[in-house]
């Protein structure tokens, strides 16, 4: 890699994208990294043999700068980095709700802005981002943007009008996988298993099933379909599911979670 890029707000998101970049091939020599503390500078100097920089001077320095700061710390972010910024450098944002205009307000005008959004997955190589082009961002912007967050998982590109949906299926869907697991644990603890047990069968067969799902291409209704016998212990259990609503509960939440997506980006935090 011939590019600098710098990571700005190197916290978890940030440090599973530095790793990433790392085993996919990024000399530590090409990385820049932000942190508001110095011991955490020094682990991540440390761990990675990055290099520790202020924002303004990544801002200098980089052709690439990834914003993974907390979308309150935006504005004052982008302030900083507005001096020193030209519009031959890229700047991608990886803060949830927070749209590209925004950024290209406080930035050159005509500079390339990437809006992604990741997934906690990213931690374990298994995230998935959600990449848009800003208004004067190009394929190579969006391709150069896919080879770093390529690095943590896979990579999706949509218009930036669909960012807020792909946030509640995808940057918030993680949660509804654990809150399902907490309450199925519940229930085989109710059943009689002890808590490990449950947990340990309820992981694997979630894990399974996304292979499956992920592998097969099949439909998700043919393969459930596979699993539902006649009269048997599956389709009793489906018919509670659906008795208690929990397709429409499934989709009133996303359609809640879209809905605040959408409140953060216009600025009603």
């Amino acid at each position: 890699m011939t590019q600098t890029v710098a990571v700005l707000g190197t916290g978890k998101i940030g440090e599973a994208l530095l790793s990433g970049m790392i085993r996919a091939g990024w000399r530590p020599s090409d990385l820049l990294v932000t942190t508001r503390r110095s011991d955490r500078a020094t682990e991540l100097h440390t761990r990675y043999g990055v290099e520790p920089v202020t924002n303004a001077e990544a801002a200098k320095r980089a052709d690439t700068l990834i914003l993974a700061v907390k979308p309150q710390d935006m504005g004052k972010l982008l302030d900083e980095l507005a001096p020193h910024l030209t519009t031959d450098r890229l700047t991608i944002s990886a803060a949830a709700g927070i749209p590209t205009s925004f950024i290209e307000e406080r930035l050159s005008p005509g500079a390339p802005v990437v809006r992604v959004m990741p997934n906690t997955p990213v931690l374990v190589d298994e995230g998935m981002s959600v990449i848009s082009a800003g208004s004067h961002a190009t394929p190579d912007h969006l391709a150069h943007t896919e080879a770093i967050f390529g690095g943590v998982g896979k990579t999706l590109r949509v218009p930036e009008s669909q960012q807020d949906a792909a946030t509640a299926l995808s940057g918030s869907g993680p949660a509804y996988f654990y809150f399902l697991v907490e309450a199925m644990t519940d229930a085989g603890i109710l059943l009689g298993l002890p808590r490990s047990q449950a947990h340990d069968l309820i992981v694997q067969a979630a894990i399974g099933a996304a292979v499956m799902l992920r592998d097969s291409g099949e439909h998700p209704v043919k393969l459930r379909e596979a699993v539902t016998s006649p009269a048997g212990t599956t389709i009793s259990a489906i018919r509670e599911l659906e008795n208690h609503g929990v397709r429409a509960a499934l989709i009133a939440a996303l359609e809640a979670a879209r809905d605040r997506s959408r409140e953060l980006a216009s600025g009603n935090g």
